[in-house]
């Protein structure tokens, strides 16, 4: 006859409430400081605030670049710029102009 004791019983009922507390505290920790939990969601955040502010420069460094461009067009050429690429690519200047000379680093 196996003989079980009210100690016994008390001792696993205790263990099984302490695994489910330290599961509960784990995944508590886990929501908080994990990789994809409240404390990284600042982080993430941030990134994405940042990476927003360098995206819209970009895109208006682009509308500038597609706007010079617009104006090399065969069908709408801007002589000004024609004149202002001919003077900065192949060092061009005219008799009249004031030379300002920037160093190219």
């Amino acid at each position: 006859m196996i003989a079980r004791t009210r100690l016994g019983r008390f001792l696993r009922g205790l263990l099984l409430h302490a695994i489910a507390a330290s599961l509960i505290g784990y995944f508590a920790l886990q929501a908080f400081q994990g990789n994809y939990g409240l404390e990284a969601r600042k982080g993430y955040e941030e990134d994405i605030a940042r990476l927003t502010g360098e995206r819209d420069e970009l895109r208006s460094e682009r509308r500038e670049l597609e706007r010079r461009v617009a104006l090399l067009k065969p069908e709408s050429i801007d002589p000004d710029m024609v004149e202002e690429l001919a003077r900065r690519d192949l060092g061009f200047a005219g008799p009249n102009d004031l030379l300002m000379i920037n160093p190219r680093r």
